[in-house]
């Protein structure tokens, strides 16, 4: 009986998951942002693609403001911005965001929505009378559907993007 429990002690022991993470890493820092149509001060969504990867900010609205900045701006995420981490069964690219109807395929397997921290933007103008944004992500945190939180998350330089002074608040 001794031999019994021992064995199905040591068998249980190797069959058990370990609880590793799926992703281990997540790096948008050389990835450029992408979104649909020129950027304005309304614009909401902006998006790095990465293979099958995506990584989608939605900005609160108003956040992008055709005057110098004398400040960092901030922005709570989840509760005025949000970050959402999407791994697709495939290569995904603009159109999945962009088009009126999206493809059906690639297929998003797994999402996760950041669950706190902050969108940081510098605005500067430009020799060209436009408006340079400078966004970056400080203490994202990611937790997938197992309670798990994604380690090295690399994407705190979100990039930058230009409106122009033409376009009105």
């Amino acid at each position: 009986m001794k031999k019994l429990i021992f064995g199905l002690t040591i068998f249980l022991g190797y069959c058990c998951s370990d609880g590793d993470l799926e992703i281990e890493t997540i790096d948008f820092d050389s990835v450029g942002i992408q979104q649909c149509g020129s950027v304005t001060t309304d614009t909401r969504i902006l998006f790095k693609i990465n293979g099958d990867e995506a990584l989608v900010l939605t900005l609160q609205a108003g956040v992008l403001k055709n005057e110098v900045s004398t400040e960092t701006i901030q922005s709570t995420v989840p509760g005025q911005s949000e970050i959402t981490y999407r791994i697709f069964d495939g290569t995904v690219n603009s159109g999945y965001f962009c088009d009126d109807i999206p493809p059906v395929a690639p297929v998003v397997t797994e999402e996760i929505t950041a669950e706190d921290g902050l969108v940081l933007i510098n605005t500067v103008a430009t020799e060209d009378s436009s408006f340079e944004h400078t966004i970056q992500l400080q203490g994202i945190s990611l937790v997938n559907n197992q309670g798990e939180r994604i380690t090295d998350l690399t994407i705190n330089d979100f990039g930058s993007v230009v409106t122009t002074s033409s376009t009105e608040d």
